[in-house]
Formats: structure tokens, C-alpha cells, sequence
């Protein structure tokens, strides 16, 4: 598939399958062939994974971050992974997407995913993913939408009727409440050794430390809630269904066969088949549900639920009208009034907050009230004690105009507590959710990032808490140091190095480096294999070092491992070898090594299997990529963006000059130079680009730090024996090595001309020495080089200058 071209109607795509087609991993491989996207997803935790995978490959300076709780917004992001809810649909970009939008069906959630998919749009291309189930109502009611079925890439059959006992290893097991989900972990303690655990609840930290135990193989089990069934990637075989009913808010009801299926689905990922049971003492599926499962058939939607999205804030009474606007469309359904419309009903029905919400109030005062009604009730209290929450934020934002400092330090601060079980401390997750929401709210709070920075100290202690908590209740040490034992007796290592086992890991199997690649959507030809010298390899030392030289063989605290992970750039240091240590030049993690171009550097971790098990690696390898793809990013970033005017022929130019990290050799881009117009000439001035008569380069990037930095990169892709030294401070050229190709010094900021390789600006200033008539002696005073290449030099401008105008 092609983009639209310029000027032509936006292409709107919707891509409808069952689980396990790769319908996210196409649109997020789509979106990335396009200069901007925006990508909404049904979970938090999904929209965590898929920022984690896009980051791991472009560097987080492209990616953005956008949900409830949790905003990464850097500087000038070309994608936005979001929440569907927090979708920032007021920026335009060429590709957006839309996943699962089969829960337009969801009775509290439906009317946002059916806002999207009746007016979301990307400039160029739209794509909305989901079930089968939706594609009548996607038919009617989105003009011109090309459906694309992709079927199941894998068989899922049914297993049938199954106990505890004979669950086979790679199981996930499935109930829908979090007392359930405890109650199995702890049988699986006693049986198995111990299980993972995922819910809902979980912050993504927490959750991505229990996902990396299973994954790693130190647990053969998951139980987890059906906070599974949307697209959260894991390498389950089977999926054994505890429950068959859930309580949905308002009563216990069974589940239907296509929820059931979106869960089932989870088993088997890319070719590897999977498998779904139902547990004694339930009754076994019937016939006909484990046919439609195993041949993703179910019934179509014939509604999905609807709300005005043109609110009318001139009265709190306008408001409650338009929220009840009749539906536009006999499939859009209005459904009963949604949680934020409750919790306005209930500002009004107070005496304090109602006075605020009367005929004198304003539009502004009105907006504000709707706004304080959408915060979540991540504590899932009862409705009461949110909406009490929720009147006092009101109060205190229509008096005041901010929440008061001492108010909100009462309310956070409280929360920063590690002890206690796993109930206690999941709750106070849920509350510190609630705080880092509102923190995001930059008008509500004074200090805003200060706040921001206060939750997510806190939800990350609260997290590794909770992460060893569940390691301690629901996973036995014993049973956990042999099921790695069995994980490490089941793979052998190849006469080529690479280390290969029974059962893969992640899509595809191969080697843990490929799997690894795989897991991060990086491809399997990027690199080598553990153990093979290149790509992503993972030696296996003793020791780690420090700073200070001296070695550990300890293990590192699970803390340490997600204090990595979740630091900022800024806690790396990358040294003039190209190691990347942790906390100003303390822990050496990695090193960068060569990746698909010079722009895009891989790293090997130098952490060995002593310190950090294979989910962990997962876990680093993810964090320090990201680090290592916006080495690159940052070095550019003073190049700025280029203007939606700029010809073909500047975003040609700026290309080369990127991939040369802001040095560009004239004569290597002869018939661009030569179509330039006025207007190109401006908008690379702007850019900061100087145009010379050998080379065009960036000033900024020939300073000593962004040199280092550049010499760093080079070394890493072309290797040390063929890539430019590291400059020392302030030198103005060095002898050109044979051995080294051109490219590497042009990448290196330091041009060849003969022999020499010179600092570009230098080399532009001896250009006009020599366009003045100056001697070879007075080259050689500017450059500092012995008076007997002198001649040499001269000769090898001059030689250039003629080329250059021949």
C-alpha cells in the first residue's frame, strides 16, 4: 500500500480480523513510513508497550506518550502513542490509527471509540483496527472506507476440559477478579512453583516486571484478569478460562463467546499455535462456542453506543441537553448516562457546588466543572466517595483558581509507603493514579512538574513494592531458581555461538537476541546473535564493573533494574569508548555497537547472566536503545524542522546532511546545489545550515562536545580500525588513514582532501585563502600542520575548487 498522493481525499482503511493477525505491529510498521502519526489504544498498559517498541527503534526525542496518568511529551515529537480517551486529536498528522474499535459496544466507553471512528481522521491515511464483529456498522457508517480482512496467523484450537494439575508449562490462567486471580496464583505457588500476576490495576512498571519474570521462563505460569485480552503481547500456549462470568459494573453476567475469544486469542503468538481450556469444576464450553472460537465467527454488531460530541456549555442545564442530543444514525445507540455525567449530576445535586453551577455561572466555570467530572475513579470505590473527591477538587479550582500546595501534600504524600500486602499496596497505586492525573493538569496545579515528578517517584516505589510483594506471596524461591535451572538445561549452545533452545521465545524463536529484536518489533536481520561479536550480543562476564574500577558478581535488586529503566536520559553517561554507564560514569551497562545505519547505533549489553536474568536483559536492552537511537536525535535537533514548504530538493539536502550527523560534501550532492532557489536558500539559512564551496555543515556540530559525540557514533558503526579518532579539544585537522573510508570522517565533521581531513568550517576558511591568493605557507600557519605539506594542502584545494566548478 501507497500513500495518498498530495491534494488526493485522505485514505481511510479499516483493518478487521480476530486476535493474532498482527493488526497493531501493520499499523504501527505503517505509521512509521509516514513523517507524523498518532496511534489511539484501548489500555494504558498497551499504549505503554507500543510507546516502549516505537521508542526502542527511533529514540524517544520522536515519540510521545499520552494517557490518563502519564504524559512523555518531548520537544518536537513526529508520533503519539496514546489512550483512545486521551488522543490529542487537535494535532493534525498524516497517519492516524484507531485500535479495537469494536468497543464502541462498551456501554461506559463505547460513545469515545465511536467519536473516533466518525471524525478522527490522519491528513493522508486513517486506520481503524477491531473485530469482525464491527465491520457492518464500519461499512455504514464511515463513507469510502476500504475493509481489509486479515485472518489468523496461527490455528487456536480447543483443549477442552482441564484441572490445575494439568496445565502445561507456558499457561495462562484466566478469572475476572483480583481475589480470584490471588486465590489461583497461590494454588500455582503450591503446585507449580509460583505465577506471575497481571491485573488491570497494575501500574506498568509493576506489570512489566511480573511479564519479564514469566517471559524470562523463572515462572512457567500467568494468572492473570482480562486486562490480557487487548493486544498485550506475551508467548502464552494455552489459555485456561477460570471464570466464564464477570461483573461488569452493574451485575454478574456471563461472558459472550466474542470476549471470550478476544481472551482465547491471547494464546499463540505469530505462527506458533495456540490453545484455550475451560478449568474444573466448570462445565466444558459448548459445541457451538468452541466452534465459533476456533473459527472467529460470532454474531455482528448492530449498535454501537453514541454521545454528542458538540457539548453546549451556555448552562449547567444546556450541558445535560446536549449530553442527551438524539442519535444521528439508527446503529449509534445513546446509551445511559456515562460516569463523568453522574458525577456532574451529583455537583449539581450538592448544595456548595451547585451554588457554582447556577445561571450566573460561565462558560469557563461550566468547562471546569465537566473537566474535574473526568477523572477516572481509578480506586473503583464506591460511586459516592469519587464524586466527594471529585466535589472538593471543584471547590477548591472555582474558589481559588489552583488545589492548594499543603492540600495536595496531605493527599500524596500520605501515600508514599512501601510496606504492607498486596491488596494495600495496589490501592494505594490506584489513589497515587488519581493524584498523577490531576497533576497533568498544569492550570489546576501550581508547580505542576514538581507534582508530576512527586507521583511518579512515589508510584515507582510503590510499584517495585508491589512487584516484590507478588514475587514473595505468590512465587516460591525454590521452585523459582529450578524453573530457571530447567529454562537453562533446555538451551544448548550451537557451533556458531548463538544460543538456541527448545521453544522460542516471543514470535518468530531464534536465538534470545533475535527474540529479543522480535519482542521490540526490531526486526530479525538487524545485527547478530548472542555470542557472534555484532548487533545485539550479550557477553557473559563475571563481574560488572563501576566507575571506580572495582566488581561485583551480585545480582541486581529488581529496583535498580526498574530505577534503569525508568531514568531519564540524562542518568546515562556515554564514555569516549562508546560504553553507556549508568549515574554520572557509575555502573557500565552497555556498549554501543553497529546498527542499520549510522544514525541508528545498536547496543550490547555488558551486563552477564550473573547479574540480570533474560527479562531484565528484555527490559535494559529496551531502555538503553532508546538511549542510544536519540544519541543521534539530539545532535540534530538544531537542524529544527523543516517547513511543509520546503522543496524536494532542501528535504533532499537535509537528508544527506543527517545522515553525514550535519556535514554534507558538495560535490555528493552536485545536481541539488545546482537547482537551488532563493527561497531553498533561505529556509536552509534558517535551519542554521552554512553553504560552502566544498562541503555544507552545521556550526554548532563542529564544537568539541557534539565532535566527540559524532566520532562515538562512527566508531560504533564502522568499527574502530575504520572510523575517524576522537578529536582532541579544539583540533583543526588530522591525517587522513587510509584504511578509513571518506564517509567516516565526513561523519566524523572532518572532510578528506588528499591526506588531510579537515574541520569543515576550517576547510572553508583555507578555501577563501586560497580564492585570495594567500601561499601554501599561510595555509599551513591557519592549520597548524608542519610547512612541508604546505604545498600539498594548496594543491589539493585547488584540485577540489576545480572540480567543484567544472
Amino acid at each position: 500500500m501507497r500513500p495518498s498522493p498530495p491534494g488526493a481525499p485522505a485514505r481511510v482503511v479499516a483493518m478487521l480480523g480476530p486476535t493474532n493477525t498482527g493488526k497493531t505491529h501493520h499499523a504501527v510498521e505503517r505509521m512509521l513510513t509516514h513523517p507524523t502519526g498518532m496511534m489511539g489504544l484501548p489500555l494504558r498498559l498497551l499504549a505503554r508497550e507500543i510507546y516502549d517498541r516505537v521508542s526502542a527503534r527511533l529514540g524517544e526525542a520522536a515519540v510521545a506518550l499520552v494517557t490518563g496518568e502519564e504524559k512523555r511529551v518531548p520537544a518536537r515529537p513526529r508520533y503519539w502513542i496514546c489512550t483512545v480517551e486521551a488522543m490529542p486529536l487537535d494535532r493534525s498528522v498524516d497517519f492516524l490509527a484507531v485500535d479495537e474499535v469494536q468497543l464502541g459496544a462498551h456501554r461506559e466507553r463505547g460513545h469515545v471509540f465511536t467519536d473516533r471512528l466518525l471524525s478522527a481522521r490522519g491528513r493522508v491515511e486513517t486506520w481503524f483496527l477491531g473485530a469482525d464483529t464491527v465491520r457492518p456498522l464500519v461499512r455504514e457508517l464511515v463513507p469510502g472506507v476500504d475493509i481489509e480482512a486479515r485472518p489468523r496467523l496461527s490455528t487456536l484450537r480447543s483443549a477442552g476440559h482441564l484441572s490445575l494439575r494439568d496445565l502445561p508449562p507456558r499457561a495462562a490462567v484466566v478469572a475476572f477478579s483480583a481475589q480470584r486471580v490471588y486465590e489461583l496464583a497461590e494454588r500455582m505457588r503450591a503446585r507449580r512453583g509460583g505465577a506471575a500476576v497481571v491485573l488491570g490495576a497494575l501500574s506498568p512498571r509493576a506489570r512489566n516486571a511480573q511479564v519479564a519474570l514469566y517471559q524470562s521462563g523463572e515462572v512457567d505460569t500467568l494468572v492473570a484478569t482480562d486486562a490480557i485480552g487487548m493486544g498485550l503481547n506475551l508467548d502464552v500456549d494455552l489459555v485456561a478460562f477460570a471464570d466464564l462470568a464477570k461483573f461488569d459494573g452493574r451485575q454478574v453476567r456471563a461472558l459472550e463467546d466474542a470476549e471470550l475469544a478476544q481472551i482465547a486469542g491471547r494464546a499463540g503468538r505469530f505462527r506458533h499455535d495456540g490453545e484455550f481450556a475451560v478449568l474444573a469444576p466448570l462445565e466444558p464450553l459448548t459445541p457451538s462456542t468452541v466452534r465459533a472460537l476456533e473459527t472467529h465467527r460470532f454474531p455482528a454488531l448492530e449498535q454501537i453506543y453514541w454521545r454528542s460530541g458538540a457539548l453546549d456549555f451556555s448552562s449547567a442545564g444546556a450541558l445535560l441537553a446536549s449530553l442527551h442530543a438524539r442519535s444521528p444514525h439508527p446503529a449509534l445507540r445513546l446509551g445511559a448516562p456515562a460516569d463523568d455525567e453522574r458525577a456532574f449530576l451529583h455537583l449539581q445535586a450538592q448544595p456548595e457546588t451547585a451554588a457554582l453551577l447556577d445561571g450566573n455561572a460561565g462558560r469557563d466555570r461550566l468547562r471546569l466543572a465537566w473537566d474535574v467530572c473526568q477523572i477516572p475513579d481509578f480506586r473503583q470505590l464506591a460511586f459516592d466517595d469519587h464524586a466527594r473527591l471529585q466535589a472538593d477538587i471543584f471547590l477548591q479550582l472555582a474558589r481559588a483558581g489552583q488545589l492548594g500546595e499543603d492540600w495536595l501534600n496531605q493527599r500524596i504524600t500520605v501515600l508514599d509507603q512501601s510496606s504492607g500486602d498486596v491488596e494495600t499496596l495496589i490501592a494505594r497505586l490506584a489513589s497515587v493514579r488519581t493524584w498523577t492525573y490531576v497533576a497533568h493538569h498544569p492550570a489546576w496545579v501550581a508547580h505542576a512538574a514538581e507534582w508530576q515528578e512527586t507521583a511518579r517517584a512515589i508510584e515507582d516505589r510503590l510499584s517495585d513494592a508491589l512487584h516484590a510483594e507478588l514475587v514473595r506471596r505468590f512465587v516460591d524461591s525454590t521452585g523459582r531458581k529450578g524453573r530457571r535451572r530447567a529454562a537453562r538445561a533446555q538451551t544448548s549452545t550451537t557451533t556458531g555461538g548463538e544460543v538456541a533452545g527448545e521453544r522460542s521465545w516471543g514470535a518468530g524463536g531464534g536465538s534470545l537476541a533475535t527474540q529479543l529484536r522480535a519482542a521490540l518489533g526490531l526486526g530479525v536481520g538487524i545485527g547478530a546473535a548472542v555470542g557472534t561479536g555484532g548487533g545485539l550480543t550479550f557477553p557473559v562476564p563475571s563481574t560488572f564493573a563501576s566507575a571506580s574500577g572495582s566488581a561485583s558478581g551480585e545480582r541486581l535488586p529488581d529496583a535498580l533494574v526498574n530505577a534503569i529503566v525508568e531514568a531519564s536520559h540524562d542518568a546515562f553517561a556515554l564514555d569516549d569508548d562508546g560504553r553507556i554507564r549508568f549515574r554520572d560514569g557509575g555502573l557500565v551497562l552497555a556498549r554501543l555497537a553497529h546498527g542499520p545505519d549510522l544514525l541508528r547505533p545498536e547496543v550490547s549489553l555488558t551486563l552477564g547472566e550473573a547479574q540480570v536474568g533474560a527479562g531484565a536483559r528484555m527490559r535494559l536492552l529496551r531502555r538503553l536503545l532508546a538511549f542510544a537511537r536519540d544519541l543521534a536525535a539530539h545532535l540534530l535537533a538544531v537542524l529544527g524542522e523543516l517547513p511543509p514548504s520546503a522543496s524536494p530538493r532542501v528535504r533532499g539536502l537535509v537528508y544527506q546532511l543527517e545522515q553525514g550527523l550535519g556535514t554534507l560534501v558538495a560535490e555528493d550532492a552536485r545536481a541539488q546545489l545546482a537547482d537551488l532557489d532563493a527561497d531553498d536558500a533561505e529556509i536552509l539559512s534558517r535551519l542554521g545550515v552554512v553553504r560552502g564551496a566544498l562541503t555544507l555543515y552545521v556550526p554548532s556540530l563542529l564544537e568539541d562536545e557534539p565532535l566527540r559525540r559524532r566520532a562515538i557514533l562512527g566508531r560504533a558503526h564502522f568499527g574502530p580500525a575504520h572510523s575517524a579518532p576522537l578529536p582532541r579539544p579544539g583540533e583543526l585537522f588530522q591525517m587522513a588513514r587510509p584504511q578509513v573510508p571518506s564517509r567516516a570522517y565526513v561523519a566524523a565533521g572532518f572532510p578528506v582532501l588528499d591526506d588531510f581531513a579537515i574541520r569543515a568550517d576550517v576547510l572553508e576558511r583555507l578555501v577563501r585563502r586560497v580564492r585570495a591568493g594567500a601561499p601554501p605557507r599561510d595555509l599551513a600557519r591557519r592549520l597548524h600542520c608542519p610547512p612541508s605539506a604546505a604545498p600539498a594542502l594548496h594543491d589539493a584545494i585547488t584540485a577540489a575548487l576545480e572540480r567543484a566548478q567544472s
